[in-house]
C-alpha cells in the first residue's frame, strides 16, 4: 500500500510523506529531517515574525496532513510520515538563528536525530500516549526542544 501511488493519491499524503522521502527503505526520518534545511534556507532572509508564521503553518497543517495520512494507512505513527521531522527541524533552525553556519546546522541535525531516535522521557511517553496528527507532531517538537537545550548549553559553554 505504501508506494508512489499512495504518495500521489492525495495532497496530504504527498506532504506527510515528505514529497517522497518517507518512501525511503532506510532512515526515512533522517532523510525527512534533511528536507527541513532547504525550507529554512528559502525563508531565512525573511523577518523572524514571517519565519514563525510559516513554522506555525507547517505545524497546524502538519497535524492535519499527518493525521489524515496515518488514518489512511491505519497505523498510529508510521515511519513513512516525515513531515513531523521536517517541520520540527525547520523550527529548530529558525530558533537557533542568527548564528547559524553549516557546522551549527550539522550540530542541530545530529542533536535532533539523537533525541528523535532515542526518545528519552517524556518523548517516549508522549509518543505512546498521544495519538492522531497532534501526537505524531508532538514527540518530534519535544525532541527538537531537547536538542535546542543541548545546543544552546553547548554554545554557552563555548563562549
Amino acid at each position: 500500500m505504501l508506494n508512489i501511488n499512495f504518495l500521489l493519491k492525495h495532497p496530504s499524503h504527498f506532504i506527510a510523506l515528505g514529497f517522497g522521502a518517507g518512501l525511503s527503505k532506510k532512515a526515512p526520518g533522517t532523510l525527512g529531517t534533511l528536507i527541513g534545511i532547504p525550507f529554512y534556507l528559502f525563508i531565512f532572509s525573511y523577518s523572524f515574525l514571517m519565519q514563525i508564521m510559516v513554522a506555525i503553518l507547517f505545524t497546524v497543517g502538519g497535524i492535519f496532513v499527518c493525521g489524515q495520512t496515518a488514518n489512511a494507512l491505519k497505523v498510529k505513527d508510521p515511519s513513512a510520515i516525515v513531515w513531523d521531522e521536517i517541520s520540527a527541524f525547520f523550527l529548530m533552525l529558525i530558533i537557533a538563528q542568527p548564528v547559524l553556519n553549516i557546522f551549527h546546522i550539522f550540530e542541530l541535525f545530529v542533536l535532533f536525530r539523537i533525541f528523535d531516535i532515542w526518545k528519552p522521557f517524556p518523548i517516549s511517553y508522549l509518543d505512546k500516549r498521544v495519538g492522531g496528527g497532534f501526537g505524531i507532531m508532538l514527540d518530534d517538537y519535544v525532541a527538537a526542544f531537547f536538542g535546542l537545550i543541548v545546543y544552546f548549553s553547548m554554545q554557552w559553554l563555548i563562549q
